[in-house]
């Protein structure tokens, strides 16, 4: 129910915008590249943003899922995609940090192949229980887990996902383990929380803040710098003196490596147009994501910062995905 609520949202959002202006220098409709299933953080985001940027880029703008192999497959179209801005890729950007470590050999070169745009939200991680958890708050949850090694039934968006990662960086902080159990995106393993089939995950506040504001889990904690105004009672992970304290969804666009600088440029203007609409900061706070729009030099150096820390994470925890 949240799931097609949301995705309502998004799309009376996108018909509430003025009709498409075609005129500012793009001579085919564009394309947002998903590397994942919808209903997640990501087919939500470009869901909401692609009428809106179709009218300020002068096209039609449609939002393609391409799933598999971790987001590689995704990704691999757009890097082998035509190299004019017409195929974007939008996506958590943790996948282009942990995939060279967690693959043996990619098809593409994030560094060559793949060309930043920007960044255009950052979004804190909520961790929540199932309701019939016997734990009230994060340090309940972390007695509960000391009390119980291996017990408890972590879901994750997937295997070296960064709520993986994230989970066990945190079993490892509170001396004890948990059960990793992958699902195929965040939104099947925030279901699965819901159901009461997993006992615990994270995952990015635009995708779990309403299962967590309205009821159907328990949130314990929060990443970022600070508590959410919708969920003020959820310290911080800093607060609770645990590892990954700045750890999120950080949601950003990419082009074909090849891109001519300008047409780089002219998107990054338009995403930061459209990221600023009033009804597109709304629902992005509303979800409990702040804008990020630094552009497209920031971008690049935030993704090879995250590339060095999490592939010490993913060596030293000896996690691959093609073994």
């Amino acid at each position: 129910m949240q799931r097609r609520h949301l995705l309502a949202a998004a799309a009376a959002a996108s018909l509430a915008a003025p009709a498409i202006a075609r005129a500012q220098g793009f001579d085919r409709p564009l394309r947002i590249i998903v590397p994942n299933a919808p209903g997640g953080t990501s087919d939500i985001l470009a869901r909401l943003i692609a009428v809106p940027l179709g009218k300020v880029a002068g096209q039609n703008v449609v939002v393609e899922n391409r799933t598999g192999a971790g987001g590689n497959i995704g990704a691999d179209h757009v890097a082998k995609s035509a190299p004019d801005g017409t195929t974007m890729l939008l996506l958590d950007v943790s996948v282009l940090a942990t995939n060279p470590f967690l693959f043996s050999r990619l098809p593409f070169d994030v560094e060559k192949d793949l060309a930043t745009v920007t960044m255009l939200i950052y979004a804190p991680y909520i961790l929540a229980v199932k309701n019939a958890l016997p734990v009230q708050d994060a340090a309940g949850l972390v007695a509960y887990a000391r009390a119980n090694p291996g017990r408890l039934n972590a879901a994750n968006s997937g295997t070296g996902t960064l709520t993986h990662l994230v989970a066990v960086g945190l079993g490892g902080a509170w001396g004890t383990e948990m059960t990793h159990v992958p699902y195929r995106g965040g939104a099947p393993a925030l279901l699965a929380v819901a159901s009461g089939e997993a006992d615990l995950t994270m995952a990015g506040a635009t995708q779990s803040m309403p299962y967590a504001t309205g009821g159907q889990m328990r949130g314990v904690a929060v990443s970022g710098p600070r508590r959410l105004p919708n969920l003020p009672n959820l310290p911080t992970f800093r607060e609770m003196g645990w590892p990954h304290a700045d750890a999120g969804t950080w949601q950003g666009v990419l082009v074909q490596g090849g891109t001519p600088p300008a047409v780089v440029a002219r998107l990054e203007a338009a995403l930061r147009e459209v990221m600023q609409e009033p009804a597109i900061r709304q629902r992005v706070a509303e979800l409990g994501g702040e804008l990020r729009t630094e552009g497209a030099a920031a971008f690049r150096t935030q993704l090879r910062a995250d590339t060095e820390s999490l592939g010490k994470v993913i060596r030293d925890h000896n996690i691959r995905l093609d073994q």
